[in-house]
């Protein structure tokens, strides 16, 4: 059984949207089209067998003026919820020679009776009424565009239909529901909300027809077949009040106030996680700390109702206070290249932010003597002095779930949830997995264990000094850099490869081509005591090192440089991110936003040092130094 929604627009100009859950109101398609071919192709599929379609459009108008007996008496339950209809009549152009949704439901081959019985219907539904009934709402939700709403309530708005939606629809995994919440997260013009609300409408559409089908006794029909008929579901009766669907189990009833408050929070969790998958990225470029990726997302409305409704053996909730109990609605993942490094954020996170639980999953898991999940998590929050910067107004009270591990480690991990989450593993293959993703993991181990010691490996000095480059390009050469500098500063973290680019492309416009001649610029007596006045709380990277020193001794020169300009302003789709998002390194060197007395994690420079602002390089700023 197929429950289909299409939200119809009255001509061709305009989208359609489509989407199609079965019978567990799971999400199997949700799309936008135009012409009736095109609702025809993408629906083809799900109409085949039985079906029932709830079209969001008028199907029967037979009155040549005012509005149909169904709109009319729908209005007058709804009115006083912001949730009356537009009157429809043949005197409109629209509906001069019939309806666009009659039409289409010939061409689908469906049944428009409400009342029918046949294997393949289809019903006229009504979204913002059945969302007034469905999520409790005191007034429609005002996500359409009209005069007086600009763009942030128009996107607030429509995040919370996405949310409630997801409390009655299961979508999660759905790859095209994911793309059409980020669009929404990032959207920067009305437009491309449109898109997305004519989709979600239909998703409403197909969950109205389901719930018609399926809980009829709570459904309301206006109108009727001759003159049009509107199936929604239905008001308490007697009462006109709208239905509070609450269990008379009092941990059920927490579980649903927290949900609700979930959906109702969420488009500012949303606007954290972006806040703080930025602070962490800034925090380790800061540190010139090397690592792969950061990235991160908010839990959704359904994967957030499941851990809440969560029982453990005695029965009793897991999370007896779900929306403050559940601490990983915001999600931060950073993948580091070898295990040192995992130590190494985590002390810097430990450093900048306020750190209320720490769990080493590798070392609980090697306690009990096996090889498996090897993770770092942390629960971090706002450390005092940021709290009070307008930059962070987003984070405060917000906590975020920090999941810190190598690459290896995370491709275990990823592999591991894929097979045994989203795969259906036969019970008599199950230890034979077991046994395999237990060699797996120590084979794993091993590796990172490896990787540690090419990387100690390389950090010995190797007694190379200068080698020849490309006569095109008179920059020194990164990995040649990268070579020396781990040698010069031996006891340096390791910096991300793009900085070591960023970093030649300087070197080259204050002259120096040679690591001859960077030797001879690191010996200048200015530098002699460098590392006591900088107070670094952390093992800086090699970049990092060099990039002070450079300042330290070229002063108000170094700043100038082209490699140092500030960046251009970003779009506001870049400041606004989804989730899920990652953030990698550019071509650009590590964000310095403060003066070096306001660093988080440095000592105060002694008197004489020089103070001086540092602002990141656009992209092409550092590729036009190279």
């Amino acid at each position: 059984m197929h429950y289909v929604g299409i939200d119809l627009a009255w001509g061709t100009k305009q989208p359609t949207g489509l989407a199609v859950l079965d019978a567990e109101a799971r999400l199997l398609h949700v799309s936008t089209v135009r012409t009736d071919a095109e609702i025809e192709a993408g629906l083809g599929p799900f109409v085949e067998g039985e079906c029932l379609v709830g079209i969001d459009a008028p199907i029967v108008v037979e009155n040549p003026t005012g509005s149909r007996p169904a709109e009319q008496q729908l209005s007058r339950d709804f009115r006083r919820f912001e949730a009356g209809t537009h009157p429809s009549n043949t005197g409109k152009p629209e509906f001069a020679e019939g309806t666009r949704a009659r039409r289409v439901c010939r061409l689908l081959g469906l049944d428009p009776d409400p009342r029918s019985g046949r294997a393949r219907r289809a019903i006229e539904v009504y979204p913002h009424a059945a969302s007034v009934v469905l999520f409790d709402l005191p007034r429609t939700l005002k996500y359409k565009n009209k005069p007086g709403r600009d763009l942030d309530l128009l996107r607030a708005e429509l995040l919370r239909l996405l949310g409630y939606v997801e409390t009655v629809v299961d979508v999660d995994d759905h790859a095209d529901w994911a793309a059409l919440r980020r669009q929404v997260e990032q959207a920067t013009r009305k437009s491309q909300l449109r898109v997305v609300e004519d989709q979600v409408d239909a998703v409403v559409c197909a969950y109205v027809a389901l719930f018609a089908d399926t809980r009829p006794d709570e459904t309301a029909h206006y109108g009727d077949a001759a003159t049009g008929c509107i199936v929604t579901p239905a008001l308490v009766e007697g009462t006109g009040e709208r239905r509070r669907a609450r269990s008379t189990d009092p941990s059920q009833r927490i579980v649903q106030d927290a949900v609700r408050r979930y959906v109702e929070a969420q488009p500012q969790v949303v606007e954290a996680g972006v806040g703080y998958v930025d602070l962490v990225t800034e925090i380790l470029d800061e540190a010139g700390i090397n690592y792969l990726s950061v990235t991160g997302r908010t839990k959704s409305v359904t994967s957030f109702a499941e851990k809440a409704a969560r029982r453990g053996l005695d029965g009793e909730l897991l999370h007896p206070a779900p929306f403050t109990d559940i601490t990983d609605q915001i999600g931060v993942r950073v993948i580091t290249y070898v295990q040192s490094d995992v130590a190494a954020v985590a002390d810097l996170l430990d450093d900048q932010l306020v750190v209320t639980d720490d769990r080493d999953m590798g070392l609980e898991t090697a306690s009990e003597g096996r090889f498996g999940y090897a993770s770092r998590h942390l629960l971090v929050g706002l450390d005092a002095a940021r709290e009070g910067r307008a930059e962070h107004a987003a984070l405060r009270e917000q906590r975020a779930s920090v999941q810190i591990r190598t690459v290896l480690q995370h491709a275990w991990a990823e592999f591991e949830h894929e097979a045994r989450y989203k795969g259906s593993v036969p019970a008599d293959l199950a230890p034979d997995l077991d046994r395999r993703f237990t060699l797996a993991a120590g084979l794993l181990e091993l590796a990172d264990q490896e990787f540690s010691s090419i990387r100690e490996r390389l950090r010995a000095p190797s007694g190379a000094t200068s080698s020849p480059v490309e006569p095109e390009d008179p920059r020194l050469d990164p990995r040649e850099l990268a070579a020396f500098l781990a040698g010069q500063y031996d006891d340096a973290g390791w910096s991300r490869t793009d900085h070591y680019a960023w970093i030649s492309g300087l070197l080259l416009e204050l002259g120096v081509t040679s690591l001859d001649e960077l030797a001879e610029v690191l010996r200048r007596p200015e530098l002699e005591h460098l590392n006591e006045t900088m107070g670094y709380r952390f093992p800086p990277g090699a970049v990092r090192r060099l990039d002070d020193a450079l300042l330290a001794v070229y002063g108000e020169r170094y700043l100038a440089l082209r490699g140092n300009a500030p960046p251009a302003s970003a779009a506001g789709a870049e400041v606004r991110a989804a989730a899920p998002r990652a953030r990698r390194g550019s071509a650009s060197r590590p964000p310095r936003r403060r003066v070096m007395d306001e660093r988080p994690g440095l000592a105060h420079p002694t008197p004489g040092t020089i103070l001086i602002s540092r602002t990141t390089p656009s992209p092409s700023a550092a590729s036009a130094s190279a």
